[in-house]
């Protein structure tokens, strides 16, 4: 048994607990510990990922308990590959987080920080679906903290908004474990996945109810519409270290959809197969619809970063609602872009509203910022990477999908939606970008978003490095994902293969049994 897979969780959370107890007065250490954890947790997650190239299953059974009665976590390709994009943008946030002070404006950020790196790596884990709910509520209790931090009484409003959401998905969760539990007598999800394949076709009504429950709470998650109203506020208000965060949050969901609905309610299952079915579809091609005018009808630049996620969302779900191969393969290289180039663009809103004084983020002409060029160019990598547009991993990321959908009877009306929305994503991020970067104002003359009293702001002269550095980071990996297209694909066809055999899973986790 590989102790190192269960490492990703374990290491946050002591790391967390160490934090609060003997350092939470002390804002260097938590600094240099938090940092040292994130470094650590990519050092894992690079050996875990190693190891699961070589397509075994691995299994870590707590307590020597074996499954399906004792908690098992589970290693394979899909699950190696969340928690390395996981801790990947944890240490690049931390490290904005540092550079930009961040962490100092309120208590506790660290802690936080490494509970929700807890909560994320457990669910991308876990084996077993109880399991996938506790990680859930981690993750979420955590974020709840670090949605509010740093005070303000929208970005309160925001985070009130964003719990009762999530305490309605929670609620809706323990409905469908029950209901499902109810029905086969377990919730590990190879053991369940054995057990719904031996129930009877005419016997499945009950368990029908518990699979669309699950999907509603995935979607939730996931953002789907119309289940993503918490979404938008919620990311625009949020601490831009929080938000980049954040840009995994979203990715829970579909990855959970993805676990599911191929190892259980696999798509060819005589019971559940019309769980996910053109309603799906139709679904996450509004949601990128409603995403990207989102986008183009943004008056300020967090909404609009915000909306970008809902419509990037939207793209990647229309990939996992065909259910093939050949599909999440595409869904998962885009995953990938996608939590790069959204991370990337609220850092750079970030680093905007930082630079433009009383403006912050509003799209009016203002006086130049402090490294005016810079920052138009790091808004220019992440929007053109946003939109799909090339030379970065967001035009490869489309290109994929609209290869994978060729075989599918719905493919005309998915290209016209991803081309067309593309159109207008392009048409929002350039009318953003030539308002904040192209007319600027004069510093003597007042902005269109200040009053008549208030006085103009200034840029400052000097800004901090490292969250420069660590944005540009961001840019780079979207450079490299795009350059080395061909092997991160080769690995992600093995992967999208090993999901839809679902057998390898099963007799990984349950052995002899």
């Amino acid at each position: 048994m590989n102790h190192w897979i269960i490492a990703p969780v374990v290491l946050p959370a002591l790391m967390a607990a160490v934090i609060v107890l003997a350092m939470r007065h002390h804002q260097g250490l938590q600094r240099i510990f938090s940092l040292g954890a994130c470094f650590a947790l990519v050092a894992i997650a690079i050996g875990l990922f190693v190891e699961s190239a070589s397509g075994r299953i691995g299994v870590y059974e707590l307590g020597n308990w074996p499954a399906p009665f004792g908690i098992v976590l589970v290693l394979d390709r899909l699950s190696a590959l969340m928690v390395l994009i996981t801790s990947v943008l944890a240490l690049v946030v931390v490290l904005y987080a540092i550079g930009s002070d961040w962490d100092a404006r309120g208590h506790h950020f660290h802690a936080l920080f490494q509970f929700q790196l807890m909560g994320i790596c457990g669910a991308f884990l876990t084996g077993d679906a109880f399991n996938l709910f506790v990680f859930f509520e981690v993750l979420l209790i955590a974020s709840y903290g670090l949605m509010i931090h740093g005070g303000g009484g929208r970005r309160f409003r925001a985070g009130l908004q964003y719990v009762l959401y999530n305490l309605l998905g929670s609620t809706l969760f323990l409905f469908a474990l029950g209901t499902l539990y109810a029905v086969t007598g377990t919730l590990n999800m190879a053991d369940l996945a054995v057990r719904v394949a031996e129930l009877p076709a005419n016997d499945t009504a009950l368990l029908r109810v518990g699979a669309m429950l699950l999907l509603l709470v995935f979607a939730i998650k996931a953002a789907l519409l119309p289940l993503h109203f918490w979404l938008p506020e919620t990311y625009a208000e949020a601490p831009a270290p929080v938000a980049a965060l954040f840009a995994i949050m979203t990715k829970v969901g579909a990855y959970a959809i993805l676990r599911m609905y191929t190892l259980v309610f696999g798509p060819d299952a005589a019971v559940t197969g019309e769980l996910t079915g053109p309603w799906f579809l139709a679904a996450a091609l509004v949601t990128l619809g409603v995403g990207m005018i989102g986008v183009l009808g943004a008056s300020k630049l967090g909404r609009l970063a915000a909306f970008s996620a809902i419509g990037s969302m939207g793209t990647l779900l229309i990939a996992i609602s065909v259910f093939t191969p050949e599909t999440t393969q595409a869904a998962l290289y885009y995953m990938i872009h996608s939590t790069i180039a959204g991370a990337m663009m609220f850092l750079v809103v970030d680093l905007v509203r930082e630079r433009r004084g009383a403006v912050g983020d509003a799209l009016v002409p203002a006086p130049a910022m402090a490294q005016h060029g810079l920052l138009a160019a790091l808004f220019f990598g992440a929007a053109i990477a946003s939109a799909g547009m090339p030379p970065l991993s967001g035009f490869i990321g489309k290109l994929l999908i609209l290869d994978a959908v060729r075989g599918s009877e719905h493919v005309w009306l998915i290209w016209s939606v991803i081309l067309a929305t593309t159109l207008v994503a392009v048409l929002g991020f350039a009318q953003a970008g030539s308002k904040v970067f192209w007319k600027t104002t004069n510093p003597e003359e007042p902005s269109a978003a200040a009053g008549e009293d208030d006085p103009a702001p200034t840029p400052a002269v000097t800004m901090p490095r490292l969250p420069l550095v660590a944005t540009g980071a961001l840019l780079a990996a979207s450079v490299l994902l795009s350059v080395f297209a061909g092997p991160v694909n080769g690995f992600l066809s093995a992967t999208a293969d090993q999901l839809y055999n679902s057998e390898i899973y099963v007799s990984g986790v349950l052995g002899a049994r």
